[in-house]
Formats: C-alpha cells, structure tokens, sequence
C-alpha cells in the first residue's frame, strides 16, 4: 500500500514537471506525518452488519457507518485529520441517464472573489472567507507553539490546537460547497462553468493577499463536487472557454475592457449596463448553451448570504431520536442557531404535522408542543411563513 502510494505521487510529480511547474527535492516523512493508507482493490474486508472492517497486517477495526454505500468497492483510504481516523470507501456505481439539454433549466456561474459565484439568473452567492476570518486566531496559535520546546508535552498539545482550528476551517469550507453545488444540481438540467486554470491563478497572483484569497475560496473543490454530483444526478455539467466572457458585452458582443478593481460593466455601444460578474454569467451561459447574442434584461442581484447556504438542508430531514416519546415522526422542525441566544435564521424549512414538533440541533432533542408553538410565534414575527 505504502508503495503505490509513493509510486502514485512520483508519477503525478512527474507529469507536473512535465508541464512546467517548479517541483523540490524528495524528503523522508516522519510518521507523524504520514496520514494517508491507500488500499487499491484488495487487502481489506468491510462488514456492513456489525460495522467492521478488516485490513491486512492492521487488523479488523470497529468503525461508526456515516452513511450505507451504493455499488461494488474498488477501495479504501484511511486518513488521518488531527486526532480523528476515517475511511473513505471508494465504490463504483451506475450513474444517471444524462437530462437533454432542451430539459429542465440551464444556468452559467461566474466564480470570483467578491462574491463566491454569480449566475445568470441574477443570483449572488456572499464569499465567506472561512480562513481569513480565522486567521488572527491561527496566527495566535501558531506563535504558541513557536515558544514552545519542540517534542514536549505542552508543544504537542499547542500543535493539535492548530490542527484541529485548520480542521474547523475544513470542514465549513466543506458544508458550504456540498450545500451550495447541491442547490445547483437540484435546482438545473445544465450548469455552464469557466474551464478555468485554477493552479496558474494561485500562482500568478500580484499579490500575496490575491493568492491567498484564491485558496481560501476552493474553486476547484467546488467545480469536483459540482461535477461528481451532476454526473450522479443526470444533469449537464459544461465547462467553457474563459477567453472574454468578462470582457464581452452579453448584450451586443462587443469587447469591453476593464480591469479586476472595475465591478460594473459599461458597454459604450449599447448602452448595456450591469454588474461585472452577472455579465460574465450571462456569456458563460449563453456559450456553453450555444445560443445567439439575445437582448439581455438588466436586473438587480438577488445576494444570498453565507447563513443563507448554510441553513439548506441536503437529503431528507433527519429520522427521530432513539428514545424520543414524540410518537410516530414522518416530518422535523429543523432550525440553525446564530448564537447562544437562539436567534434563528430567516431562511429556514419548517415542517409539521399533527402538533409534533422536534428540534434538530447537533443532536435531536425533542421539545414540547407549548414551546412549538412559541418558535412558530418567533418565526412568524420575523416575517418567515409558517
């Protein structure tokens, strides 16, 4: 296992060499800092029953089940995030019959960094800059564990500290990428994107700020989830030539030039005035769809905030607690907190039926039917219709 995985990176080292990226020297990893095993189609045995798995020369594992997996194991990753162990199961299965393009909605997205993606319906998506809101506590940290005698008891734990606020930053980036590309896969038959070079971006950016700001939006991350979730789903993932598409008039076609700190743009040919990112929406759309230059509507940008993702439930709503005295539960009241206070959000999805209420939180915790009624008075005061 060990071996395919070195073989694995010293040919992908290879290929990058090959296309001109600058590549170090090759250096010994501790085993403190090697956190990947790879199983590559054998030498493991998963039961699903007792949730269990077997692996040669480690052994068999007791192991918590996220979710039951479709189709045949082609094979196993085991990680390691700070404390924590997972195994990624890698399974084949069928996918979706593709929808045709003349089904259903299509929609163009231009992603940026002022807003984490405009599309062509007008919609934009807030950038929520996880890590550079967390960055002053990082550096915090990472002061801490620079005082410290390397090896030592209170150096290790100052390390997880930081290991484990980079873990947080994850796993938001994480749930605001699964819960936004799920909207999109959803709510289209087509989804027209750049064919974007996301790796000469990082690396020719002006400034250190730029680079760092195209990290932390995971535009490629977003792209893989977006297409793995399309194929699944049967919807068209189309991704198209950058050239212009911010430069070009989506009304008349002309070329408009404009640099990054311009975020209108202003056709003097036409007239056509919108935002800059809408615009490039709109011939990303209009491209990939390969549709005539039409008249283009102006309207204004419908923005949806960071909280606004985050409250989108994805799947179905979650099944009753073990223990609860709730009854039978087709349905759940699911609400997501801003603070200890318990304001809650203003987009959120009620679901009732025959006066039970539950509350899902972290865990499921059931509360009575006079403290329902109370969060649906709430809800109804801040204009959410209940």
């Amino acid at each position: 296992m060990v071996n395919y995985t070195l073989w694995s990176n010293l040919r992908a080292l290879s290929e990058s060499k090959k296309k001109g990226r600058k590549i170090g020297k090759l250096r010994f990893k501790s085993a403190s800092r090697y956190r990947t095993l790879n199983y590559n189609q054998s030498g493991f045995k998963i039961d699903q029953k007792h949730q269990k798995i077997t692996f040669s020369k480690i052994g068999t594992i007791l192991f918590t089940m996220h979710r039951p997996y479709p189709g045949e194991v082609k094979g196993v990753l085991i990680t390691r995030s700070g404390d924590e162990w997972y195994v990624i199961i890698q399974a084949e299965q069928e996918v979706s019959e593709p929808k045709g393009e003349e089904e259903g909605r299509s929609v163009g997205i231009d992603l940026g960094l002022n807003a984490f993606a405009v599309d062509s319906d007008g919609v934009a998506i807030e950038n929520p800059r996880f890590f550079e809101r967390s960055r002053a506590r990082i550096k915090k940290l990472q002061q801490s564990v620079a005082r410290k005698r390397r090896g030592s008891k209170n150096w290790e734990k100052a390390k997880k500290k930081v290991e484990k606020t980079y873990a947080h930053i994850t796993n938001q980036r994480n749930d605001f990428l699964h819960k936004l590309s799920h909207r999109y896969v959803d709510s289209y038959a087509t989804i027209c994107v750049e064919d974007l070079d996301i790796e000469y971006l990082k690396e020719s950016g002006k400034s250190r700020g730029l680079r760092r700001g195209i990290h932390d939006v995971s535009w490629g991350r977003f792209y893989s989830y977006l297409s793995y979730k399309a194929e699944s789903a049967g919807t068209n993932f189309i991704r198209v030539d950058p050239r212009n598409t911010t430069q070009m008039c989506s009304n008349c076609g002309s070329i408009v030039k404009k640099d990054l700190s311009v975020r209108v743009h202003e056709c003097p040919y036409c007239g056509f005035v919108a935002d800059r990112d809408y615009n490039a929406a709109v011939n990303i759309h209009r491209v990939g769809m390969e549709q005539p230059f039409k008249p283009v509507e102006m309207i204004p940008l419908h923005h949806i905030s960071v909280m606004q993702v985050l409250s989108m439930i994805a799947g179905k709503p979650r099944p009753r607690a073990r223990g609860s005295s709730l009854g039978h539960t087709r349905h759940v009241l699911t609400m997501k907190r801003i603070n200890a206070k318990g304001e809650v959000f203003q987009q959120i999805s009620i679901y009732i039926r025959e006066n039970v209420y539950l509350l899902a939180k972290e865990a499921s915790t059931p509360i009575s039917e006079a403290a329902g009624q109370g969060v649906i008075a709430a809800l109804r005061a801040r204009g959410v219709e209940v």
